[in-house]
């Protein structure tokens, strides 16, 4: 009994930094891609459109799975679905250094990783939101910080030992330490017990989750945000650093290093500072984790354009601040936000949901940006063009905030309070 209170007590905290962990290596993994890419491209004599490709078959196989890993996630060990998950993307991920060509990257990279992966996010956040209730906005935002970390250093880190090592090595070592830490997840991570007295609900079906989040208008709200949000973010984290390589003359390591350190420093500021006013705020009036969202995603909108305009380097630098700063704003809120407005026996399959829907749609992004690259010789003109996309999507939030919000989390906690 003793140690089962401890746990209850201090064993979230624990779930969080095992978490926390694992979703920098899943980040890192993934940005490891990006950082080496105009090296992956040049050493196998590839075009900007056929790499792009890569990134593109990721996206989409990521979310064609991920709703079975919704769905595993709901039905089966939380603490398993996410240790095997991990286990199977860093082998893929070391597979990876060992391609020669488009269609081996496709399978490694696309199939085997975006398929690994498809699993852990579902699982790894609603485990996290089983453990963390009353602290659960700045829960995930001390967990989204895991996710700026890993891209700042897999950024740098990734560019560096691909101008030295070679762009394989990248693959290897990140791999490695993902198959290392699963074996950590596997010793350490526990499933949260059930409550004395609480009934288990029905096991649900694979399309339960798209059923509530498509008839939830918050829900489908957050989903259609995520899908703008990811669209940019998918298109600016795989040609950023190119982009910076070839107008401003970085090197592999500067470029990985840049692209990521001034957007994500600022961000790591605003997603604690967004999940700690979410957390006092929503306590009083639940829709302003929405509004919260809405005005992060406009005011980030507003630095985009300058990116593709400003000659000095330092100005661009504070463009990515801005933008990252405020992007941590809806960061902070979207799995906090769809689980005020779910219910908790199917959060693992509303994630995984609204995970797909995002990924099918930014799973577009690397191909389309390439193709404007292509036809304007640079990629200066897709920055306004995705400054855009947010700006809609953060008013769209607004306006279902003030409509819907506390409606449809008064209706989760009416019902949960009936069981």
């Amino acid at each position: 009994m003793k140690y089962q209170f401890k746990q209850s007590k201090w064993y979230k905290w624990e779930v969080l930094a095992l978490l926390w962990v694992a979703y920098l290596l899943n980040q890192g993994d993934r940005q490891v891609f990006n950082s080496v890419l105009p090296l992956i491209r040049d050493s196998l004599s590839l075009t900007d459109t056929s790499v792009s490709l890569i990134a593109v078959f990721f996206n989409l196989f990521y979310a064609a799975m991920v709703p079975i890993g919704g769905w595993m996630g709901d039905r089966f060990s939380r603490k398993w679905v996410c240790t095997l998950s991990i286990l199977f993307w860093s082998v893929a991920t070391m597979f990876t250094g060992l391609a020669n060509g488009v269609f081996l990257l496709i399978l490694t990279r696309s199939v085997a990783t975006g398929g690994g992966e498809a699993f852990f996010g579902p699982a790894n956040y609603s485990l996290l939101g089983q453990y963390h209730t009353d602290t659960r906005a700045r829960a995930m935002s001390i967990h989204q910080t895991s996710y700026y970390v890993g891209v700042i250093l897999a950024g740098w880190l990734a560019g560096y030992i691909g101008d030295h090592l070679g762009w394989q090595s990248a693959f290897y070592i990140f791999g490695g330490a993902g198959v290392l830490w699963a074996a950590v997840m596997a010793w350490r991570l526990k499933d949260r017990p059930e409550a004395k007295g609480e009934v288990a609900p029905a096991k649900p079906s694979i399309w339960d989750g798209f059923k509530t989040v498509f008839t939830t208008p918050t829900a489908l709200m957050v989903t259609i945000g995520f899908c703008g949000f990811i669209f940019v973010i998918t298109g600016y984290m795989t040609w950023v650093p190119t982009f910076l390589q070839e107008n401003f003359g970085q090197n592999g390591a500067q470029a990985g290093l840049n692209s990521m350190l001034w957007t994500y420093v600022a961000a790591f500021i605003g997603v604690l500072l967004a999940g700690t006013l979410s957390d006092r705020w929503a306590a009083k009036d639940p829709k302003k984790r929405m509004i919260i969202q809405g005005a992060g995603l406009i005011l980030g909108a507003a630095f985009l354009p300058f990116m593709g305009s400003v000659s000095n380097i330092w100005i661009l630098y504070l463009c990515f601040a801005g933008w990252g700063f405020f992007r941590a704003f809806f960061d902070a809120n979207i799995y906090a936000a769809l689980y005020d407005v779910t219910p908790e026996h199917l959060h693992a399959s509303c994630s995984s949901a609204m995970i797909m829907t995002g990924f099918a749609v930014g799973a577009t992004a690397p191909y389309i940006l390439a193709l404007i690259k292509q036809s304007t010789g640079s990629l200066n003109a897709t920055f306004p063009i995705l400054g855009l996309i947010w700006l809609l999507c953060g008013a769209a939030c607004l306006w279902v905030s003030y409509k819907y919000y506390n409606r449809d989390n008064l209706k989760i906690t009416q019902n949960a309070s009936k069981r």
